[in-house]
């Protein structure tokens, strides 16, 4: 037992700021009903703020604490509030991607600000050693334990006991008769959301010492408290706290366990994503119920005649082909866009078409890329045949992913993938069967000649993409793609229709990571070499982000979000325009998700044009004219 001790005593530590986290996580959540994704951001941007007071401004570590929880954490946390309360009406898509939105932006804020590169956090707690069982554990993990189980108590006792924490639990019950009472429930909901805020911050602050200053690793840290907040059921705080002590102690103790095994390095830090994963699949159907529960689905405009839109797409396809003549040194980028539709084709087939929410689609990708590695270099399959088979090696993952989209919707769905794709990244990626210790896989072009020149393998990406969009087409107009439009709509509906909802899942799922897939064995091939590192789950919230603010047209959506993320930086040609990139993107996004199902101001101007050209045409001296003819000739029929 003594040589578990020291792990016990470290799990503790990492423990107790995971359960303060996840209690701030799971309070936002409870009163807003709008879950944060951004959680780790605002822990990651306290940590930063800590260190450009302290450790840049030099001033004393009280006032910089200070300064930052209860000054910018309460303002972050209005913020949030506001945001929250305009998103109560939007689609739970569009909350999702609201929160990711918020989550890229101020990363992005931070990379822009203090670069990438990891910063050294300063040290501002005593570290002086006691003996305790005969280990030596530091003055600031004592402190850190003792703190946060002091938070935790004096909150659970605020929302036991006291007339403001009763208020809180009442917003999210009946928000209608707590004003009966007179109690301002937009107020209840600013000071629980600032509340939640500084136990962000607080985590921040905390971890900074142990880790450093990195903007992904802390985010990617502090969102580890997801799974504590999922064994409280997402309201529970008192498991919520319990959840993330067990996760801090079960990590730490199971790195004395895989040490020796390299093929489990990535156990530890993957265990709370694997109890995110397996709490969301295993709960009873219906006990994770989703809190503000009168979103919409997402608005359809009514069902009429199609306008006829082949003669754009042919002269859109004839463009497209001329583009290799008219580019020059910059083919390599429009390559790169054609591929990347062909992802978000995938996407938007997943996410528009059907309503389901994916934050997992690098994964898919990253399959894909390594299956096709695997059969151009070992078997030597021939090209098509292995880009084929790259497609149908991720449609396993995407099946996978449709049985929690069986049980789960909104959220809960968009977590399991979201777990399910970190714990790809954490557990699978460095094994053999993908990209391996070394991190890197290899593949061809196509060997027929001409086909592997810059020219000849835009066109092979060019001719994808047509049939890929031919595909979709197709589908979207065949019985599969009404029965997809009905799941997005009403899955009840299409129930009583005699239709089964858990084979249209697994049928839109595995579809969309076929092409995912294929998607991903062009990227390897057209680089000649792919790593890890450009499948991470960030990826999947990235490519989420840019397709929500992409429109949602079956074919314009796709490449204008190619088009946003691959070429226009390229066009730009700024530096600075790349360093915001992100940023820019969040924003947009956070404005998609409050949009919601409203029509955008340009969407609204071109209705308003069709009517009023109707009301011209309507009123016409010739349409007049030819009125009474019409009538005569229905008389003489």
């Amino acid at each position: 037992m003594n040589g578990l001790l020291p792990f016990v005593i470290a799990g503790l530590t990492t423990g107790s700021i995971y359960g303060l986290t996840a209690l701030g996580l799971v309070l936002t959540y409870k009163t807003t009903g709008v879950f944060n994704f951004a959680h780790g951001t605002v822990a990651a941007a306290s940590a930063y703020l800590f260190y450009e007071l302290h450790g840049r401004r030099g001033l004393p570590w009280p006032i910089a604490a200070g300064l930052c929880l209860f000054v910018a954490a309460p303002l972050t946390g209005l913020a949030f509030e506001e945001l929250a309360r305009g998103l109560r009406r939007s689609p739970p898509w569009g909350k999702i991607v609201a929160t990711v939105g918020l989550l890229l932006a101020i990363q992005g804020t931070i990379v822009v600000i203090y670069g990438p590169a990891q910063l050294t956090f300063p040290t501002f707690l005593p570290d002086r050693l006691y003996a305790i069982g005969g280990v030596n554990v530091r003055a600031d993990q004592i402190i850190v334990v003792a703190f946060a189980a002091l938070a935790a108590g004096a909150l659970y006792g605020f929302f036991r006991f006291s007339r403001s924490g009763i208020a809180m639990r009442g917003v999210v019950d009946n928000p209608e008769l707590l004003e009966l009472a007179n109690w301002d429930t937009i107020a209840v909901r600013r000071r629980a959301a600032i509340i939640g805020n500084l136990f962000a911050a607080v985590s921040g602050i905390l971890l900074g010492p142990t880790i450093g200053l990195d903007p992904i690793l802390l985010t990617l840290l502090v969102v580890q408290a997801f799974g504590a907040a999922a064994i409280g059921r997402f309201t529970s705080l008192p498991l919520t706290y319990l959840g993330g002590l067990l996760i801090g102690i079960g990590g730490a103790i199971s790195t004395r366990y895989v040490a020796d095994v390299p093929a489990l390095s990535g156990f530890p830090s993957s265990l709370p994503f694997l109890v995110l994963f397996a709490v969301l699949v295993l709960s009873r159907k219906g006990r994770l119920a989703e809190l503000a529960a009168e979103t919409n689905q997402a608005e359809r405009r009514p069902a009429g005649r199609r306008r006829r839109s082949w003669p754009v797409l042919v002269l859109g396809t004839l463009v497209l082909v001329l583009i290799p003549f008219l580019v020059g040194t910059k083919l390599a980028n429009y390559t790169n866009a054609l591929i990347f539709a062909v992802m978000f084709v995938s996407l938007h087939l997943l996410v528009r078409t059907s309503g389901q929410i994916s934050l997992c689609h690098a994964a898919f990708a990253a399959v894909g890329a390594v299956f096709f590695s695997h059969l151009t270099g070992g078997p030597g399959v021939p090209w098509l045949l292995a880009l084929i088979g790259a497609g149908l090696a991720a449609v396993p993952v995407g099946v996978v992913v449709a049985g929690p989209a069986i049980r789960l919707s909104g959220l809960y769905l968009a977590l399991a993938t979201l777990g399910l794709g970190i714990l790809m990244e954490g557990m699978l990626f460095s094994t053999r069967l993908m990209f391996g210790q070394g991190s890197v896989r290899f593949a061809p072009r196509p060997g027929i000649a001409g086909l592997h020149s810059d020219r000849g393998f835009y066109y092979v990406c060019l001719l994808t993409l047509v049939v890929v969009v031919l595909m979709i087409s197709l589908v979207s107009r065949s019985r599969l793609g009404r029965l997809l439009r009905a799941l997005a709509d009403s899955p009840v509906a299409l129930t009583t229709l005699g239709s089964s909802i858990n084979v249209t899942r697994a049928l839109v799922f595995s579809m969309s990571a076929f092409l995912a897939g294929i998607a991903g064995a062009l990227l390897v091939a057209f680089s000649g070499s792919v790593s890890g590192a450009g499948f991470t789950p960030f990826h999947s919230l990235t490519w989420l982000a840019v397709l929500a603010i992409s429109g949602g047209g079956e074919i314009a959506s796709p490449l204008i979000a190619a088009f946003l993320l691959t070429l226009l930086p390229t066009l730009i040609e700024s530096q600075s325009y790349t360093d915001l990139q992100p940023v820019l993107f969040g924003v947009a996004a956070i404005a998609a998700g409050l949009w919601g199902t409203r029509p955008s101001p340009i969407e609204r101007w071109v209705r308003a044009s069709m009517a009023r050209n109707r009301g011209r045409n309507d009123r016409s001296p010739a349409r007049e004219r030819r009125a009474p003819l019409a009538a005569a000739a229905g008389e003489s029929a």
